[in-house]
């Protein structure tokens, strides 16, 4: 089924390319290497990696009133701990596939997979790499402080706890990496941008919700997305896939998502209190 669904996109692409006067010289698709196991190398693996303790701004702070702004941020999303919005916000903090192609899925309005799209599948997949690894540059440099370490409070994500102690905070690199995954799919879909963008932006609410991150480390992990993203639109490799993923969204009919579970998110999303 992959198969087939596959050299049907690539027969339309040849044709629409052809018709230019071109052809087509990139496999989209084609083998890529594991930085550890499941995760893709970047499309700018080999390039340096974008310096974000170059362009962000140091943290916070102490008795700033930047910092002051980030604790009673914290202390808000501290009373939402047990209801939906906190189960979301654990979702939100997986990033294995296949599991995460689901984040966007209700925004999007289809299932995102490798069987039912597999050129989407792997444009996302593959850029969650550049999109993570821009925060570590500075969160190497400031290395600040999780808000449960400060708080005592528990997280979303429990079984993750003892390897974000050690894990700078500033900036979030979820945050850089779900931020980065609404550009690009606003940029697939620009018709749904603006749900897609509302679905980045709650997805970044998420680590605030979950205790692992201060405001301002989502902020900033928001920057790092974006920089990010600005770096793509000019490696090769990437555009071809985009373009390739524009291409297959038009083509085939979506596998639309389970309206129940779209439901649930849409109850969390909108229930931010307990």
């Amino acid at each position: 089924m992959l198969a087939q669904k596959f050299l049907i996109f690539v027969f339309a692409v040849m044709v629409a390319v052809s018709c230019r006067g071109e052809l087509p010289t990139i496999d989209v698709l084609g083998e890529v290497g594991e930085l550890r196991p499941g995760l893709l190398e970047g499309y700018l693996h080999g390039q340096p990696v974008l310096n974000s303790a170059a362009f962000l701004p140091a943290p916070p702070s102490a008795g700033s009133t930047l910092e002051m702004a980030d604790l009673a941020a914290n202390k808000a999303v501290l009373e939402l701990q047990g209801t939906p919005r906190w189960d979301l916000a654990a979702r939100d903090a997986e990033l294995k596939f296949p599991e995460a192609a689901s984040t966007f899925q209700c925004a999007v309005g289809r299932v995102i997979s490798e069987t039912d799209t597999p050129v989407l599948n792997r444009l996302i997949r593959r850029s969650l790499a550049d999109f993570g690894l821009a925060s570590y540059p500075a969160k190497q440099a400031h290395q600040r402080s999780r808000p449960f370490l400060v708080n005592e409070e528990p997280i979303c994500t429990p079984t993750d706890r003892e390897a974000l102690v050690d894990d700078g905070s500033y900036p979030s690199g979820h945050s850089a990496v779900g931020w980065g995954w609404a550009l690009i799919l606003s940029q697939v879909f620009p018709e749904k941008a603006e749900l897609i963008l509302a679905r980045g932006r709650e997805y970044v609410y998420s680590r605030t919700v979950c205790n692992v991150h201060w405001q301002s480390d989502t902020l900033a992990g928001m920057t790092v997305g974006a920089a990010v993203f600005a770096r793509l639109q000019n490696d090769a490799l990437y555009l071809a896939t985009m373009a390739a993923a524009q291409a297959e969204a038009k083509k085939f009919s979506p596998v639309e998502p389970s309206a129940d579970a779209c439901e649930l998110e849409a109850r969390a999303v909108a229930s931010k209190t307990p």
